[in-house]
């Protein structure tokens, strides 16, 4: 998918750019297959604010999306069509199962109109398809992969990202993430093939802060700027110093370099080698 520009009539639309949605061939969405969802504008259930900055937005329907492709093994689906999708960053394609079952999957680079995707073991190794990482030659690059059997693609979702399939050892496939991170997944596991689509999204500039209010994104306030109740960088006559030695958060805890992956966590030894490629202690 290609970058489009517009011309300068306004100073915030001199740098927007934004997507020209060349791979988009659906524009409405398939009622059977969306739900409401509802604002909650990072607050729980006691109306705390647990994460900041979020609020208003555009109105969407969530799409539901297949991540988990286990159900209709062996049955080949017709792709009808690639949609643009609000609530993430990859397109989206709806496929169409021979026995008449519609559903939404990761759109991945190369998929267009009438190709034909399956699921399952006897699967074929060609882009959209979705096997148990046994059954993909190591070497190949794969989305949307399972953690645990059955429970559905968690990693490598979003757009442009790709795995790799480095070795296939016993119980368990070694993978190289994004991140290049290297760690082992259940060979059980299922992966779709190819590239996540719509690799030219993180090329967008928003230009405004407008189009980001849109997105349900609130303005970020510097902690230098606020009060010291508010923030341990507040507080000083005119533009001073943090007064620290680090930045630190607005509850006091170090902002750069402070590692929070818990030291006892089951899946550490899954992790052979971390992304800033030291390996896991």
């Amino acid at each position: 998918m290609g970058i489009k520009t517009y011309n300068p009539y306004t100073p915030s639309r001199r740098n927007m750019t934004g997507s020209d949605f060349s791979e988009i061939t659906k524009s409405t969405p398939e009622k059977s297959l969306c739900t409401s969802l509802s604002k909650n504008a990072g607050r729980n259930n006691q109306g705390k604010i647990t994460v900041r900055h979020r609020g208003g937005g555009s109105r969407r329907k969530y799409r539901i999306i297949d991540f988990k492709r286990n159900s209709k093994d062996g049955i080949p689906a017709k792709v009808i069509g690639i949609e643009y999708d609000p609530n993430r960053t990859a397109n989206i394609a709806l496929i169409c199962y021979a026995d008449g079952e519609k559903a939404y999957i990761l759109a991945p680079e190369g998929l267009t109109d009438g190709m034909t995707v399956m699921n399952g073991p006897e699967a074929e190794v060609r882009v959209g398809n979705c096997l148990p990482l046994s059954e993909i030659p190591v070497g190949s690059q794969v989305h949307n992969v399972e953690l645990y059997p059955g429970k559905g693609g968690q990693l490598v979702r979003s757009a442009g990202n790709s795995a790799q399939l480095m070795a296939k050892e016993g119980k368990y496939a070694t993978l190289r993430l994004p991140s290049g991170e290297m760690r082992m997944v259940p060979i059980v596991c299922r992966a779709s093939i190819g590239i996540v689509g719509n690799g030219d999204h993180s090329l967008i500039n928003i230009g405004k802060a407008g189009r980001k209010r849109n997105m349900g994104i609130r303005p970020t306030v510097r902690g230098s700027v606020m009060n010291p109740n508010d923030h341990p960088h507040g507080g000083g006559e005119g533009k001073t110093g943090i007064g620290r030695s680090g930045p630190c958060t607005p509850w006091g805890k170090p902002a750069l370099g402070l590692k929070t992956r818990k030291k006892k966590k089951a899946s550490n030894k899954l992790i052979v080698r971390r992304r800033d490629g030291r390996a896991i202690k």
